[in-house]
């Protein structure tokens, strides 16, 4: 049985050229890839709460970097205090989240490999 167009691979010199300009993108991406790892362990990313109250920095890989507390909020007790912190965290957790996707987004775009 022979095999007619469009079965088995399907890859013909034009389908080559694209799947090595998309292993290119590719690479690119990789070398992008590691590169924005070191500026997001660089990246100070903030989150607040109570107005300012509370805020929480994060490295963009959202490791804690620091936690700064405003005396008026001493006086809120550790109740309201702790919750204060905990929606900080997740503020500058959703803030480093959404700045990392977006720059995968930046980093990726374009990025289109044949049959996949």
């Amino acid at each position: 049985m022979s095999k007619g167009p469009g079965q088995g691979f399907g890859f013909g010199l034009g389908k080559m050229k694209e799947l090595t300009e998309a292993f290119k993108k590719a690479q690119q991406v990789q070398e992008g890839a590691k590169r924005l790892q070191e500026e997001l362990e660089e990246m100070q990313i903030e989150g607040e709460s109570g107005g300012g109250l509370v805020k929480v920095v994060l490295s963009g890989n959202q490791e804690p970097r620091q936690v700064t507390i405003s005396p008026d909020a001493m006086g809120e007790g550790a109740e309201v205090l702790s919750d204060l912190v905990t929606a900080a965290m997740k503020d500058a957790y959703n803030n480093s989240t959404a700045t990392m996707r977006a720059r995968m987004e930046e980093l990726t775009s374009g990025l289109n490999i044949p049959g996949m």
